[in-house]
């Protein structure tokens, strides 16, 4: 389906003929006409299939038509992240171009310019408030706002801000709108968390179900069976080698290596060591991780996205929040504990239909949890060959065939190597 066979604003749809957007994704097909007609509406749809236009386009068509008061806030969209909510607010600039409606982004970690722009947008009535809860709530407990006049009560990504604890700061913040604003959830997920909370907030929603739980076939999915000692040197090994064949599933950069990659880190510490090991071997990597302060993350965001960065190495708090349409590969240093999450973690590559790889290294400790997802899929990833010079895979994996199966035929010779280390036993 077209955009322009939709209820939408002629302002609207110039706008997205500026940008080029002809053809409805699905979840935009099935959600835009109940938002329009006014229904309250629960979405599960994963990251990467257009939901935020979803959302925003029938919200300024209805804002366009329906009776408001100007000088009051009439939306909020909640975001977990601030990443999300600026990657939402730079959508709003672009689909608003030409429709009078303004919106503000509140979020947290910013310097006293910005505190003061979101506070004007909070008291003198900005269309559209963009917000984490925790800043939101911040800004309550200080100023009096005037909720009145909201319309529209939008949550983006709501079970990754439930994950988050913000489920009591959520309610707060409903129990001071409107009781007749439209209630719109967005959530990847749909746990018995997000029911509840549909339950108390919604009246008769419309449930729309997009059935993309597992990555496009446009991912080339792969696997490394390896030691915990022999990740790093993998790493460095991989991103270091030049790739010239016609093959490569990268753009080499002007000094050679990869560009534009991600490399998703369970935890904070790990994330600054690996971006030292490869500053030590030349590879331009930044860290992305909660302790940095805002400037910091959007100046690295900035040049990721404009290709100033070669290697972003990064934990999950970017794997639902970044739109970048050109990231090449995908490496999963660590296995996610949850099939869902890696789902996310690989869905940065092969957006916007390009094509993509995502490489998972599995460590021993790691294998059962990769077999899991291997069974949420329904499929058996193929694994990579470890280097020769990196030493000898664990028993039972380092011979798999290019199928994979005799890695996940051989898990129980996998885990009775658990204590083992080709360096050790070498010796």
């Amino acid at each position: 389906m077209n955009f322009d066979e939709l209820a939408l604003s002629d302002g609207v749809l110039d706008a997205l003929w500026d940008m080029h957007f002809d053809t409805c994704t699905p979840v935009q097909e099935q959600t835009i006409p109940v938002i329009l007609e006014g229904h309250d509406v629960i979405s599960c749809a994963q990251t990467g299939t257009g939901k935020t236009a979803a959302y925003i386009l029938p919200l300024l068509t209805n804002l366009e038509y329906d009776d408001h008061d100007p000088s009051k806030l009439n939306a909020i969209i909640m975001a977990p992240t601030r990443e999300l909510a600026q990657q939402i607010d730079q959508q709003m600039e672009g689909f608003s171009f030409y429709v009078p409606f303004s919106s503000v982004a509140i979020y947290g970690g910013n310097d006293s310019g910005a505190w003061g722009t979101q506070t004007n947008g909070l008291t003198k009535g900005a269309d559209v408030v963009i917000a984490t809860p925790g800043r939101l709530i911040s800004m309550m407990n200080i100023y009096d706002i005037d909720f009145s006049g909201v319309k529209y009560f939008i949550l983006d990504e709501a079970d990754r801000m439930l994950d988050m604890g913000f489920y009591d700061d959520i309610m707060y913040i409903y129990k001071h709108l409107p009781s007749t604003c439209q209630k719109i959830l967005f959530s990847a997920t749909m746990p018995t968390e997000i029911r509840k909370m549909a339950k108390a907030i919604m009246h008769d929603p419309v449930e729309v179900q997009i059935a993309i739980s597992r990555p496009p076939e446009t991912i080339h999915q792969l696997a490394v069976n390896l030691y915990e000692g022999q990740k790093v040197p993998f790493i460095l090994h991989y991103l270091s080698a030049q790739r010239s064949d016609s093959e490569a599933v990268f753009t080499p950069s002007a000094e050679g290596g990869l560009k534009k990659v991600i490399l998703f880190v369970g935890k904070k510490q790990r994330v600054k060591d690996l971006t030292l090991a490869l500053k030590m071997k030349k590879i331009d990597a930044r860290p992305m991780h909660s302790d940095l302060d805002q400037k910091e993350r959007e100046a690295t965001m900035l040049d990721f996205r404009n290709g100033k960065v070669d290697v972003l190495v990064a934990t999950d708090i970017i794997a639902r929040g970044i739109d970048v349409d050109d990231i090449p590969l995908v490496i999963n240093y660590d296995v996610p504990r949850d099939a869902e999450d890696y789902v996310h973690r690989i869905g940065r590559t092969a957006r916007a239909e390009n094509k993509g790889t995502a490489i998972t290294l599995v460590s021993v400790e790691d294998q059962r949890y990769f077999l899991k997802i291997e069974k949420f899929l329904k499929k058996t990833i193929d694994r990579l060959p470890l280097p020769e010079v990196l030493g000898e895979a664990p028993t039972g994996c380092e011979s798999a065939t290019p199928s994979g199966k005799g890695c996940s035929n051989g898990s129980r010779r996998f885990f009775r190597n658990r204590g083992k280390h080709p360096h050790k036993s070498a010796k």
